[in-house]
């Protein structure tokens, strides 16, 4: 069934939560029918709906977590590469907005109804996809619970600061990693403080937007240390550097992470326990609005 080919799913709860009245007429006046959320999973079934009904614009107004909801939505309508998604920053993590230069959500309604189209690559665990990052580790959704004063102070290290602070007990995790790279396969087996799987996100120094067009994931394997000496490389902005003693960097295409214990993973915030969770990179499969500044080939 056909319905308006401009719609847009808007989670009134995201963020400070007073944004809804405006996204809603800076929306309408570009032609996009405005769907609210109003229960959990609301996002999810809108998607959904969409993508059986052959919607061809969707515009998604909240935050990360919000977008995740909504690409599974439209993953399980097998509709996930027909639908170009624009993407409204009004959550609390905005990550994946500031990578495509978005800047707010003005910008957001407009690049939604007018923005370049870019084919970009979508993470996909346990069947699920996700746009930003799959993390396990120290907590799984420290990520995404960073104030907005550290990350003002610490940008893309804010997360480590906060995870660190929140896990003084945290023990760390054995895994066994198996990750298809670009010349074979490479492996890390050992106790972990966490593992990181960026798609738009790159977790190493300077941090900030990962290539979401090369069909590879960015993957930091950091191994296990003191909470303590967690927070001074944070502050020292040298943890996930490239040169860093206990840091592995991996730029794969598929991966498995296991271990003798069931892994919390955080995909865009979604939280899930597995013993076992293969990730694997679909090449181009999403089309996003993106802004005049999005990068689609990052600096190194």
């Amino acid at each position: 069934m056909q319905i308006g080919s401009r719609r847009a799913i808007l989670n009134p709860a995201s963020g400070t939560g007073d944004h809804a009245d405006y996204v809603t007429r800076l929306l309408e006046a570009r032609g996009f029918a405005v769907d609210r959320t109003e229960d959990a999973g609301d996002a999810l079934r809108l998607g959904r709906e969409a993508g059986e009904r052959g919607v061809s614009e969707l515009a998604v107004c909240g935050g990360d977590g919000t977008v995740n909801e909504v690409l599974r939505g439209l993953a399980a309508a097998d509709s996930l590469a027909d639908t170009t998604v624009g993407v409204v920053p009004c959550g609390t993590a905005n990550i994946l907005a500031e990578n495509l230069g978005i800047e707010d959500v003005r910008h957001g309604a407009e690049m939604a109804d007018s923005g370049d189209v870019r084919e970009v690559d979508v993470g996909v665990a346990d069947g699920e996809p996700f746009a930003v990052s799959c993390i396990a580790g120290f907590p799984a959704d420290a990520s995404l619970a960073a104030s907005g004063d550290l990350k003002e102070q610490y940008g893309t290290f804010a997360f480590v600061i906060t995870g660190a602070q929140e896990a003084v007990d945290f023990e760390g995790i054995e895994i066994e990693l198996d990750a298809t790279v670009a010349d074979g396969t490479e492996t890390w087996h050992g106790e972990a403080t966490c593992v990181l799987v960026g798609n738009a996100r790159k977790f190493i120094e300077a941090g900030g937007q990962a290539n979401m067009e090369d069909g590879y994931f960015d993957v930091a394997v950091v191994e296990h240390m003191p909470t303590g000496s967690l927070v001074a490389e944070a502050i020292g902005h040298r943890l996930l550097g490239q040169e860093t003693d206990g840091v592995t960097h991996l730029r794969a295409s598929e991966l498995t992470v296991s271990g003798p214990e069931p892994i919390t993973f955080s995909r865009d915030g979604e939280l899930a326990t597995h013993e076992s969770l293969r990730l694997r990179c679909r090449p181009q499969t999403l089309s996003l609005r993106v802004g005049p500044d999005y990068d689609p080939e990052p600096d190194p």
